[in-house]
């Protein structure tokens, strides 16, 4: 019997619900992977009204008798890692098999510090909004071909010769061009050798993982951080994050080709949000934005920071569904917008004064796009407690079909409240 391989993924510029999307279909998946990203995403999974955030753990790990992976494609702070595993078990929870890859890059203290200076450095209006977690420079290391990799922790010599060699280059950086004081050698060795002993067991590779649960006829359930448009490639560039959130980066972060991959699921908000610097057409400066701000909670996972929210942009949307090859929707927050009297959605940009339907590569273009609204009527009740599509208000039924036609992609799932139970399922 053949299992299913999913990619779940963001469409917009990340929060928008992955984890607890992923956190639904993990009840019926063997192994569920972390493709790429790192501590700079935070995943919000609620369960029984308990709250959980997941920074690099993958949204299955609350699954005891799964397994979930850390792959090739994500940059690991271990000691990140480690806060959230001991925080799990000082609740008291029973968590999935975590195997983490031997190819798993990881973010050493020198990340950090040159990501906080180098942010610090740069002149207002170009400032990139940075989390200040080391993974940027993280990845810069793994394609210059000097970065620290899970299999180095548990290789005493090898990890003295890798660090001495690019600690000397990193301590040039510090003190050269940021004047900042030298980092110690045998601090960070130390530590790093602890990292080692205590990742030991879960050392494993990620393509085996994948090929034994796909062999065994299991489902696979591949979990993006962040979003399309943050994308290094095809994201608003350089407002973005240094990976590939895109479905093309779940093939290369976690070891499995294209043909093998059934279905790929795309997370968008019923309204949508942005951290950080960039242009965002459809931003709500004034009290529409503060009010979706409030109801939806809208606050970094990460960072806490106030997220810039605005209403759904349906051209970014297609962007995303053209781009990753979408199969299908996970709409979440639904609920966000009870007792709007009117809801508007972005269907088309001005720029320069032409009308466009798609969106531009430029983020320069973008960055002048001014959003064409159509008007829709809201629901005046609360959507909470509906658990089929056919128990939503009219005008919530026209909302999610209004989607659907114009992006020419069905909407599988429905959020409709912050918990596993808050969801209506279409097709999943």
């Amino acid at each position: 019997m053949k299992g299913r391989t999913d990619i779940v993924l963001g469409v917009q510029w990340g929060d928008e619900g992955k984890g607890r999307v992923v956190d639904v279909l993990a009840a019926k998946a063997g192994v569920i992977v972390r493709y790429q990203g790192g501590a700079n995403a935070g995943h919000t999974v609620v369960v029984d009204n308990e709250k959980y955030v997941f920074h690099l753990l993958p949204s299955g790990i609350l699954y005891p008798g799964k397994t979930c992976v850390i792959g090739n494609g994500v940059v690991m702070d271990p000691e990140t890692l480690f806060e959230e595993l001991d925080g799990l078990a000082a609740r008291g929870k029973k968590l999935a098999r975590l195997v983490v890859s031997h190819g798993t890059h990881i973010v050493m203290p020198y990340h950090k510090l040159i990501d906080r200076l180098a942010e610090g450095e740069r002149c207002e209006g170009t400032k990139i909004g940075t989390t200040g977690r080391g993974i940027g420079p993280c990845y810069a290391d793994k394609y210059e071909r000097i970065g620290i990799r899970a299999e180095d922790l548990v290789n005493p010599e090898i990890l003295r010769d890798k660090l001495s060699r690019t600690l000397k280059i990193k301590n040039d950086i510090l003190t050269k061009i940021y004047g900042a004081e030298p980092l110690d050698f045998a601090e960070i060795y130390a530590k790093a050798l602890k990292w080692g002993e205590r990742l030991a067991p879960m050392l494993g590779e990620s393509f085996l993982e994948i090929d034994r649960a796909a062999c065994a006829g299991e489902n696979i359930l591949f979990e993006g951080a962040q979003a399309t448009l943050l994308d290094v490639d095809y994201g608003t560039y350089p407002f973005v994050t240094s990976s590939s959130p895109c479905a093309g980066g779940a093939c290369t972060g976690a070891g499995i080709g294209p043909s093998r991959i059934d279905r790929v699921i795309g997370v968008t908000k019923a309204y949508c949000t942005r951290v950080g610097e960039g242009p965002f057409p459809t931003e709500e400066l004034g009290a529409t934005g503060e009010l979706l701000r409030s109801k939806g909670g809208e606050f970094g996972a990460t960072t806490g920071r106030p997220r810039r929210c605005g209403w759904c942009d349906l051209v970014a949307v297609d962007y995303a569904v053209k781009v990753n090859g979408l199969d299908g929707i996970a709409l979440t927050k639904l609920d966000v917008l009870d007792g709007f009297d009117e809801i508007k959605i972005c269907t088309a940009y001005e720029i320069d004064g032409k009308i466009r339907g798609h969106f531009p590569s430029s983020c320069a273009e973008l960055a002048k796009a001014k959003p064409v609204y159509e008007t829709l009527p809201g629901w005046k009740s609360d959507i909470s407690r509906c658990r089929r599509f056919e128990e939503l208000p009219k005008e919530a039924r026209d909302y999610v079909r209004f989607i659907e036609e114009r992006v020419k992609t069905p909407i599988l799932l429905i959020g409709v409240g912050v918990g596993r139970e808050d969801t209506i399922e279409r097709g999943i």
